[in-house]
């Protein structure tokens, strides 16, 4: 059984949504752009307000010059290898979308690990706090706090516009009764023993390795959020005995690491008397997350 456009083609040879997204995907191609069909579709839809499901079935439904205009200078900017979260200003992580700007790092599928040691973690009901050190976006504490309902928490971050960023995340997505904000340096100013979870993704690029970069993060997130000093680690070092003050006897705590500085990393927490770290890998077989808690490829998250 197959299902009728909802719009006629057109007789004129109107733009469409079609026809414009099959041009985007051929111009993202030839300029060697990973996933160019992907992002030639999330370009249409922020461009022509449409949506996944109207390309699917409204395929003949005429975009406007002013859309099609819209529409060719974003793929233009992606052209020039500015990613698709900063062009439209929105970025999916876990399962809510989060504004983004200059001023925050776009989350990452990578950083989704520390979502899967956390909700192993806590149960659905349960009640707990959690800090999130260097929040930015605001994605963890609040892609957190939406799978947890009993939950809450504190995002910290020096950038005023970072929390800013995260403030009006909070909001959009009805977490800000359960979500605060506190501009200050990592846990500067918490008390001792405060949270059941500790978690955080702090810079961790090598300063010297930063210019080597993909464009699309070299030259569009902020570089306080990338530069781990001189050999990416000086964030862990600060953070390991500040996890450690604040965190709760028998709390749990995840941070994200580099590929390669696993051994590394869990040394540092390892140095502050926590037992049993170890290291978790991503999706991709990479080292990602430090953890002193339960680890999801050995015990995975039960459905709920």
């Amino acid at each position: 059984m197959t299902t009728e456009p909802l719009s006629p083609k057109p007789s004129d040879g109107a733009a469409t949504l079609l026809t414009v997204w099959k041009a985007a995907q051929a111009r993202l191609k030839g300029g060697r752009i990973d996933s160019p069909a992907i992002d030639a579709r999330l370009l249409l839809e922020a461009a022509a307000g449409a949506s996944r499901m109207d390309i699917l079935t409204d395929p003949y439904r005429v975009v406007t010059p002013e859309q099609q205009a819209e529409y060719e200078a974003m793929v233009d900017r992606r052209l020039r290898r500015e990613p698709v979260s900063r062009i439209v200003g929105k970025k999916g992580f876990w399962k809510i979308m989060l504004n983004v700007t200059p001023d925050v790092l776009s989350p990452r599928p990578d950083t989704e690990t520390i979502l899967d040691i956390a909700l192993l973690a806590f149960a659905k009901t349960q009640a707990f706090s959690i800090a999130d050190l260097g929040t930015g976006s605001g994605a963890i504490l609040l892609a957190l706090l939406a799978e947890r309902p009993a939950a809450q928490g504190v995002g910290t971050d020096i950038s005023t516009e970072a929390l800013a960023v995260a403030k009006e995340n909070a909001a959009n997505l009805d977490l800000n009764e359960r979500a605060a904000f506190l501009r200050t340096e990592w846990a500067a100013g918490f008390g001792d023993a405060g949270f059941d979870l500790v978690v955080s993704n702090p810079p961790y690029i090598p300063t010297d390795h930063i210019p080597t970069l993909d464009p699309e993060v070299r030259d569009h997130d902020p570089h306080l959020a990338l530069d781990g000093g001189p050999d990416g680690l000086q964030a862990y070092r600060d953070l390991a005995p500040e996890v450690k003050r604040i965190l709760k006897p028998g709390g749990v705590f995840a941070v994200e690491i580099g590929w390669d500085q696993g051994p590394q990393v869990k040394a540092l927490f390892e140095a502050q008397g926590f037992a049993d770290v170890k290291v978790i890998k991503d999706l991709g077989e990479r080292d990602r997350v430090v953890t002193n808690g339960p680890d999801p490829r050995t015990n995975p998250i039960p459905q709920e």
